[in-house]
């Protein structure tokens, strides 16, 4: 399947690969091949043009522009950066969902280059420590992603992104308190998502 770009809602989204550093219990990928009718395992990473030829005509019309497909969006990151900063000169807005692991990925800190690239950065959190984290998102970087994660929140939101931490409902109650408490120290706002 080469579905590079598919709509839920009145949001576009945009899917540049399978590659992900996490194998998240949770994760969507574990029971599905797509969502929203839409089948996400891609046969091959697009090229800017690749996700150019699928853009729709009237982009302005959709709420968001969002990255987020059956991988992490971050390990395309050429064509991220060149798509984002396309349809931000079209004069709409950009989300980057990420498990905030794109330094750790890249080897150096890439935040610089989402400037004009992304408006708002949703990272995944989905748990209050490093030991947690691990234990439900098995990342190829051990606990050392979710120290990652945090740098790389932080440093995107010094750039001038808005940047939010989220969370899935199903890691229990006791474990969004705890990750809200570490967003207020840390300045940061998290959003609770439905797990579906």
């Amino acid at each position: 399947m080469l579905n590079f770009v598919y709509e839920l809602g009145n949001t576009l989204y945009i899917n540049l690969t399978n590659t992900c550093t996490n194998s998240c219990d949770f994760c969507i990928r574990n029971n599905h091949t797509g969502v929203g009718g839409k089948e996400l395992w891609l046969d091959a990473e697009p090229s800017f043009e690749d996700v150019l030829s699928q853009l729709p005509q009237n982009i302005l019309s959709y709420n968001e522009v969002v990255f987020c497909g059956f991988g992490e969006p971050t390990c395309n990151l050429d064509v991220l950066v060149q798509v984002g900063k396309h349809v931000k000169s079209l004069g709409q807005q950009m989300r980057l969902n990420t498990n905030g692991q794109a330094n750790l990925y890249h080897g150096k800190d890439v935040t610089e280059l989402l400037i004009g690239a992304v408006d708002t950065v949703n990272v995944s959190l989905n748990a209050s420590t490093a030991e947690n984290y691990q234990a439900v998102c098995n990342s190829v970087y051990g606990e050392t992603a979710f120290y990652a994660l945090l740098e790389f929140a932080q440093l995107c939101k010094t750039k001038g992104m808005h940047v939010i931490l989220s969370v899935v409902d199903v890691v229990g109650k006791d474990e969004i308190e705890a990750c809200s408490d570490l967003c207020r120290q840390r300045g940061l706002n998290l959003r609770v998502r439905a797990y579906e």
